[in-house]
């Protein structure tokens, strides 16, 4: 392939990761983040990702002559919201090129008229002068003096002066409709601007403002508080690490992406316990990225499809902590994940000094914290990081990891969460990711409650459901949980893609955390009596959207 000439600015396509070659702009880096030795590389943001990378120059192509190729060979709606964000941006760049020109125009005509009428105004003064002279020239010579004074006051402006003074503005000074045409800032960076914690604060440069006209370009951010935030550069990984006061910090998934846009996995051995719902997308994930993961499952047939893809086999959880530096665990709930710890050949039979346990069940506070004490206790490091998401969500690796206990040990997991999630946040002490987990979850049952509650009032009083999902579509709600489960409704379809008796479960904790701390929460009471009544009705093992069969029974 001939060398291409990219520039800062350019529209290119780049390969990133999992995702096939994708449109972005090439951007100035953050300052502190280095640019990679060896080879040329551009720093690129990716459109409708929160995706932002060094690419190899070879790995990019420049976009119009590639854009009907790479639509030919790529039919996702991702990808199809990408292209589309490009081409918005294309369209309101044009437009504000165009209005520039049109102001210039219009501008340039404004002083020419001006010229104009300067020019025509001093012909009359002058020939008004000459008829005045005409006139007194039998009159004293006092009368002379006053009209040649006159005359002269009137002529010592030159025609350009008299029609700068007559311009509404001063030369030099942007007219009012040149300063509109300074692209606005979105909403999202003028919170990064005021406060708000982002992965990067884009630097200013010559050739390139900060201010950025693209909408639909995320910015990084890792936070959505308006706290302000300090951010820090990690010594020992080249991510960004932004804190809040309140101690949480948050790590942006492409944060640490290597050279040629894929994530740098660690040389570290990985093994991974329960392949579910959610454990077969992060398994799959991990070694899709290049990581060595060594898998077990209570039930064994689960793992064949990784062993097929190069994981390998651990007949034990004893077994697979002993021979790997950081076990991951994914089990249901907190009976299950005592289980696995705590009995026959279970983790804490594998724990060495150093030895690394990651349990990413939701569970509460008071399970991991047992859990923590028995594998610190021997020697080994605990970190707890649930995951907020669903099987689609962990098969794309767009997970959010909430994460707590050993520091160290969430830095050296960075790759994995990376290749697991697109972001992960930092909790503090064992047991606070729990309780965020739980209520995270409280929140979005009882919306799922909700929804279906809505959904059948709408059928008993003869309204359209699907208009009513419409609506709902179009307003404040939006949002593709919504959408996704209504359509499961409308369609009769509850293929699980969170398990409904696992949303009820992590009810019941959330509101046995109410509890401890003597809190009500009686919406969340309300809407797990609903998912009750469907457990009831045999649908536990169907998709928390079934829980609208409690309505219609």
């Amino acid at each position: 392939m001939a060398a291409v000439s990219l520039r800062l600015g350019d529209l290119v396509w780049g390969k990133l990761g999992r995702y096939p070659p994708w449109p972005g702009k090439i951007v100035n880096p953050p300052k502190d983040l280095k640019k990679p030795r060896g080879k040329k590389c551009f720093f690129v943001k990716f459109f409708g990702t929160e995706d932002h990378a060094w690419i190899k120059v070879e790995q990019l192509k420049p976009y119009h002559p590639h854009k009907e190729e790479m639509i030919k060979i790529n039919k996702g709606k991702r990808f199809q919201q990408a292209v589309d964000a490009v081409e918005e941006f294309l369209r309101k760049t044009k437009g504000k090129d165009q209005a520039s020109s049109h102001n210039s125009n219009e501008e340039k005509n404004r002083r020419n008229s001006s010229e104009e009428r300067g020019k025509q105004s001093t012909g009359e003064e002058k020939r008004k002068a000459s008829l005045s002279e005409g006139k007194l020239k039998k009159g004293t010579g006092e009368g002379k003096k006053r009209v040649s004074s006159v005359s002269s006051e009137r002529g010592s402006k030159s025609p350009l002066k008299r029609a700068q003074d007559q311009s509404p503005r001063k030369r030099g000074r942007p007219p009012k409709d040149e300063k509109d045409l300074t692209i606005p800032e979105s909403s999202t960076v003028k919170r990064v601007m005021t406060g708000t914690v982002a992965g990067f604060k884009w630097p200013p440069s010559v050739s390139e403002p900060v201010k950025d006209s693209d909408p639909h370009f995320h910015h990084f951010l890792l936070s959505q508080t308006e706290k302000p935030a300090v951010c820090y550069q990690a010594i020992t990984k080249k991510l960004k690490v932004c804190e809040e006061e309140t101690g949480s910090t948050s790590i942006q998934a492409a944060d640490s992406t290597a050279v040629n846009g894929s994530i740098t996995p660690t040389d570290k051995k990985i093994g991974f316990l329960g392949l579910g719902l959610m454990g077969s997308g992060i398994v799959s994930n991990l070694l899709k990225m290049g990581h060595t993961v060594t898998v077990w499952n209570r039930t064994a047939e689960k793992c064949d499809l990784f062993i097929q893809e190069g994981a390998r086999l651990g007949r034990t959880p004893a077994e697979v902590v002993s021979t790997c530096d950081i076990t991951f665990a994914c089990v249901s709930d907190p009976k299950a994940a005592k289980d696995l710890v705590l009995g026959p050949s279970g983790v804490l039979q594998g724990i060495r000094p150093g030895k690394c346990y990651v349990d990413m069940s939701t569970v509460d506070a008071d399970t991991v914290t047992e859990l923590a004490q028995v594998i610190v206790s021997r020697g080994g490091r605990f970190l707890e990081a649930p995951v907020s998401g669903n099987q689609q969500l962990s098969n794309d690796g767009m997970l959010v990891i909430l994460a707590a206990g050993d520091r160290g040990l969430y830095e050296d997991c960075s790759s994995c969460f990376q290749a697991m999630g697109k972001t992960s946040f930092f909790l503090g002490e064992v047991g606070n990711a729990a309780k965020m987990m739980l209520i995270v979850n409280m929140v979005q049952g009882s919306f799922m409650a909700t929804i279906a509650e809505g959904l059948t009032l709408a059928q008993v009083t003869g309204q359209s459901q699907q208009t009513l999902l419409d609506i709902l579509n179009q307003g404040q709600l939006a949002s593709i949980f919504l959408d996704q489960k209504c359509q499961n409704i409308l369609q009769g379809n509850f293929k699980p893609d969170f398990y409904l008796k696992y949303i009820q479960k992590d009810l019941r904790l959330a509101i046995a955390l109410g509890d401890s701390v003597n809190h009500p929460t009686p919406m969340a009471a309300a809407a797990n009596e609903v998912y009750k009544r469907a457990k009831a009705l045999d649908q536990s093992d169907n998709d928390m959207s079934a829980v609208y069969r409690a309505y219609i029974h």
